[in-house]
């Protein structure tokens, strides 16, 4: 089924200080799937800020990128949106969903859906300031006294905007207990325009099962695919062939974990890239043999030699069939 000009119903979740450069071009380069820039604030890039900038910029990307803004003024959105299509956006998502204490105390992410008529005013502005296709990512509610995600949604068509993605949490759930699918079923039989579903996908077949419990047009794996950027991939697969994916056997994982390293090191330089690295190797580890010593020593590596060695040595004393690890 094809969403809109995207050729796969899976898509990337855009995760701050994660789906980076490095982090999208792994991903789109072990499959098929869209792919989501992290999210960038709209008042730093109208203000021309380096690093944001740097963040939104995908032109040289050799795959679409959907770049994702965040914000409280619909008069920076619409700016800040012209500046994403010169900086190579295939299309734009708006967050409206991202619980950060700082987001919200910002009047941005989750605290819009407090204030649905500051929201359609966002969305109406960027839909007016660029040619692109303008979605927007929310969430079930703000808590559980306070669940809207139904008004919210037809808001948004209404507003103009070309998809939605609906997280079914709360902002006060963060990524705590179940996600609630039922939500997004009721959104999808509420509103015109294609959804996409967020939620506890977590393999092939959690993907498969949110797409047909809810009905949506499409599924958007986050947290999953830490330390498993294939995931993406396998799940485009699995969901056009029916075909299972192949496992990923740790001489593989520490293939693909020592290109993330790479990538790490182009785009940031060697000293920033071993700091970042760390958190990717516990992820990439993750349920793997003696994976809490290896993850307590690589934090501790302050040599980017020493690290890709220790890295070498962990994943070639791997079983070839790992067992899963008491402590993931």
């Amino acid at each position: 089924m094809q969403i809109l000009d995207f050729d796969s119903q899976v898509f990337l979740a855009p995760m701050a200080g994660i789906t980076d450069r490095p982090f999208r071009a792994l991903t789109a380069s072990l499959g098929g799937g869209n792919i989501v820039s992290e999210m960038v604030a709209v008042n730093a890039l109208e203000r021309k800020n380096l690093k944001t900038a740097r963040i939104a910029d995908v032109r040289d990307e050799p795959y679409p990128v959907v770049v994702q803004l965040v914000g409280g003024d619909p008069a920076l959105f619409a700016e800040a949106a012209r500046m994403a299509v010169d900086l190579g956006a295939h299309s734009l998502d708006i967050n409206m969903g991202c619980p950060v204490k700082k987001i919200v105390n910002n009047n941005s992410g989750a605290a819009l859906m407090r204030d649905p008529l500051l929201a359609a005013k966002i969305i109406e502005a960027t839909v007016a300031a660029v040619p692109l296709k303008v979605s927007v990512k929310f969430r079930k509610g703000w808590d559980h006294e306070h669940i809207n995600a139904v008004s919210f949604a037809r808001m948004c068509e209404d507003a103009g905007a070309a998809y939605i993605t609906v997280h079914g949490r709360t902002r006060s759930d963060f990524y705590s207990g179940t996600a609630d699918w039922d939500i997004i079923a009721e959104v999808k039989s509420t509103v015109k325009i294609p959804v996409v579903a967020n939620g506890d996908v977590t393999d092939v077949f959690s993907a498969r099962r949110i797409l047909e419990y809810t009905g949506a047009d499409g599924l958007m794996i986050g947290r999953a695919a830490l330390g498993a950027p294939w995931l993406i991939g396998q799940t485009d697969a699995y969901l056009k062939s029916g075909k299972l994916p192949e496992a990923f056997l740790p001489a593989k994982i520490k293939a693909v974990l020592l290109r993330h390293i790479d990538g790490l090191c182009d785009y940031y330089g060697e000293r920033t890239a071993l700091q970042l690295s760390r958190k990717y190797v516990c992820w990439y580890c993750k349920g793997l043999h003696d994976a809490k010593r290896f993850r307590e020593q690589y934090t501790k590596i302050n040599d980017l030699e020493a690290a890709l060695a220790a890295v070498n040595a962990y994943f070639d004393g791997l079983p070839e069939r790992p067992a899963e690890d008491d402590e993931k």
